[in-house]
């Protein structure tokens, strides 16, 4: 009978497999396996009782010793965990893209954000370095949890994102703002995203509860959404 594979076992099962107990009938006594695995004698013995049972290994007595072999079962769950393993050190050596959640409700802003998507310092960036001009106005999400709120402070400090550089006219001097990739959702994750970004901005009159995105499209319009409505973003962060 099949069971679960526990962190005992796998170090149990990885004695056995150097001893080579993957392709014979191995000699080993609980006492010696025991001391190999940093454990007491009856816990090496109430180790190899569960791995019998769950089909992970099977025993032949030989005297006073007892001879053993990993099971099929046993070497493929060992490879299956591998193979995790392997993916798990692969990735954290080559860390990609990973989703952020971010969930709120959606309120009005102070309508500063169609004024400064629409000057020209802004939008020759965008479209050079985004691919696009973003519709005139920022999407402002209000963060329900302290949860979201501290992810979003951490995407703020990180240096993650296109960088929009800061500008100056005759008149002022424009700050900078970092956009990240992002989708947007109506609902809990029902139905495709609509592509957007999340834009950081170094001066903003809003508090750490407040998001503000981006995107080609009108965001109101498409998703369908109003002031109120509860609406889940997923960033792409490095």
């Amino acid at each position: 009978m099949n069971g679960e594979m526990r962190i005992h076992h796998i170090l149990t099962l990885a004695h056995l497999l150097s001893k080579g107990a993957k392709h014979n009938y191995i000699s080993v006594t609980t006492s010696s396996l025991g001391r190999s695995i940093g454990r007491s004698q009856q816990s090496a013995s109430k180790h190899m009782v569960e791995l019998e049972r769950s089909g992970f290994i099977e025993r032949v007595a030989t005297g006073r010793r007892m001879s053993v072999r990993i099971t099929a079962n046993g070497i493929s769950e060992m490879e299956r965990l591998s193979s995790i393993l392997q993916e798990s050190l692969e990735a954290a050596d080559s860390p990609g893209l990973v989703r952020v959640k971010l969930a709120g409700s959606l309120v009005s802003g102070m309508g500063e954000g169609a004024y400064y998507m629409t000057l020209d310092g802004y939008t020759k960036q965008f479209k050079a370095k985004i691919g696009y001009v973003p519709f005139p106005g920022t999407l402002n999400v209000r963060l329900t949890l302290r949860e979201y709120r501290d992810a979003a402070r951490r995407l703020r400090t990180e240096r993650t994102g296109i960088m929009i550089e800061s500008f100056s006219d005759k008149d002022r001097t424009y700050g900078s703002a970092r956009c990240l990739s992002a989708l947007l959702y109506a609902q809990e994750r029902r139905g495709p995203g609509i592509p957007c970004e999340l834009i950081v901005l170094e001066r903003t009159h809003h508090d750490d509860s407040i998001i503000e995105l981006i995107s080609k499209v009108c965001l109101r319009e498409t998703a369908g959404i109003s002031d109120g409505s509860e609406i889940v973003v997923e960033v792409l962060s490095e």
